[in-house]
């Protein structure tokens, strides 16, 4: 009795050790043929998960592609911009096709630029490449009802963009610069991305948005399809035949998740900051 309780110990463990070597080999060994699908939905108000998601999917040998499904009207500007660089790097590592929603704009559209292949629908809204800062002026109501700010500053541009007074000419001018700017860096990811020279980008880059026919005239889209259709695409690219086996993270659920990612812009917006954004706001 003694005896078979040790070689069914045995056992147990050998089988262990042969499924823990396999788990940990699995991302080592390309097995089958296997695209990672990549949903970025929404608006752009962080990168972190984003962009380890890509990077899992980028250091994971039995994954051939990599495909962004984007339906975000754009976001922020930082973590647009680490999405970019995150989507640049994967594209440097293997082949990354992006397959556009509904809407792919502004920063939706920032971060798809780097890749291999765009792919949207003929309806999809694109494009929007532009820079936004919104300050709301508050100074009338503050009057009518009888309450005033007193600030205390070290510089005098220390409360620039307050939202309790009307905006100087100087200080208009200032923060124009830091839209300018940014703007540049926006045109010259585009033009890096697409392989466009930024003479080019620049003609259109004043925030107007186009419909995904429009945008392939423009070549900000390389071809017209679904998400089926850019499957398909990706398996062609990487030389898998037949139906390839899509990996995908599971969808967010929590209820963390689900306010970072769909807050309402109205109650994101109730106290205000400056915040320059890369956003399509019809």
């Amino acid at each position: 009795m003694k005896k078979s309780c040790i070689v069914i110990t045995i056992v147990l463990l050998c089988l262990l050790v042969v499924s823990l070597s396999l788990t940990l080999l699995q991302k080592k060994i390309p097995i089958g043929s296997r695209i990672a699908l990549v949903r970025i939905e929404g608006p752009i108000l962080d990168s972190r998960d984003i962009v380890e998601e890509i990077k899992e999917h980028t250091r994971d040998h039995s994954i051939k592609a990599i495909i962004l499904r984007i339906d975000s009207p754009g976001g922020a500007v930082a973590p647009s911009q680490e999405i970019y660089e995150g989507v640049k790097k994967a594209a440097a590592a293997k082949k990354v096709v992006v397959s556009m929603g509904s809407i792919a704009a502004s920063g939706g559209y920032y971060i798809a630029a780097p890749a291999d292949m765009i792919i949207a629908n003929p309806g999809t809204l694109t494009g929007s490449i532009g820079v936004i800062m919104e300050i709301p002026n508050i100074e009338g109501l503050m009057t009518k009802i009888g309450i005033s700010t007193e600030v205390i500053k070290s510089g005098r541009h220390k409360d620039m963009a307050s939202v309790f007074r009307k905006m100087g000419i100087e200080e208009r001018e200032l923060l124009q610069g830091v839209m300018d700017n940014v703007h540049e860096q926006f045109i010259r990811a585009v033009a890096a991305g697409r392989k466009l020279k930024v003479e080019d980008v620049r003609l259109f880059a004043d925030g107007r948005i186009f419909s995904g026919e429009q945008a392939k005239t423009q070549k900000l889209v390389d071809e017209l399809g679904t998400l089926e259709d850019a499957v398909q695409k990706t398996a062609e690219l990487v030389g898998i035949s037949g139906e390839p086996d899509l990996v995908e993270r599971k969808e967010k659920t929590s209820i963390m998740e689900l306010l970072k990612n769909r807050f309402p812009k109205e109650l994101t917006d109730i106290f205000p900051t400056l915040r320059i954004k890369f956003l399509y706001t019809p």
